[in-house]
Order: C-alpha cells, then structure tokens, then sequence
C-alpha cells in the first residue's frame, strides 16, 4: 500500500461515527444494564471477559459461570444522537443507564 492510500485509510478510520448508547444483557434469566462509548465493541467486549473469568461485576461472572451453554444475549436499547455534544455525552449515559435500570428491572453493570 502506498503512502498516499495508506494516510487515506487512517484518516477514513479516525472519522468514523462510532455509535454511543445503553445496552441490556440477558443471562442466566436475569438483565444487566451499561453504558458505552462504542456499542460495535460491547458484545464481543463482554464474551471476552466472561469467557476468561476477569468480569468486574462479580454477579454477572457468576450468572456466566453457573450456564453449561453459556448462552447471553446483548441488546442495544437506546443510541445516542450522533450530534451529541462528545462533552455532554457522559452525562447523557449516565441519565439514560438510570431510566433504562429502573424500566427493565435491571442491575448495572
């Protein structure tokens, strides 16, 4: 790859709108809610550290440990807008983990 083409892709890749919200996980009959920067990540994020046992939420590793299919199911609930100001958009998760938390019945992750 030349070098002209190869400064193109980086910038393609550095421009991409990269979506934003809250997602629900379903395992074991119980839900847990989060927040991400990067919802493209969030599943194969979580099956990572699932599978390895270095979960931070003691409750959800355990949820995932008691499966002998290990069977989990990621939903995205609510995206943020694209035009949300990057400042702003922390605080806009976290409101919206809290209204997603209470619909679903669900713990935090």
């Amino acid at each position: 790859m030349d070098n002209a083409r190869k400064k193109a892709v980086i910038a393609a890749y550095k421009e991409r709108k990269v979506p934003a919200g809250i997602y629900a996980v379903h395992c074991g009959g119980q839900v847990w809610v989060g927040q991400s920067p990067n919802l493209t990540s969030v599943e194969n994020r979580l099956r990572f550290t699932l599978d390895h046992g270095s979960h931070p939420n003691a409750a959800l590793q355990r949820a995932w440990n008691a499966l002998a299919e290990k069977v989990l199911r990621v939903e995205v609930v609510e995206t943020l807008a694209e035009e949300t100001d990057p400042y702003l958009r922390g605080k806009a998760l976290s409101e919206r983990l809290d209204h997603w938390k209470a619909v679903l019945g669900a713990r935090r992750i």
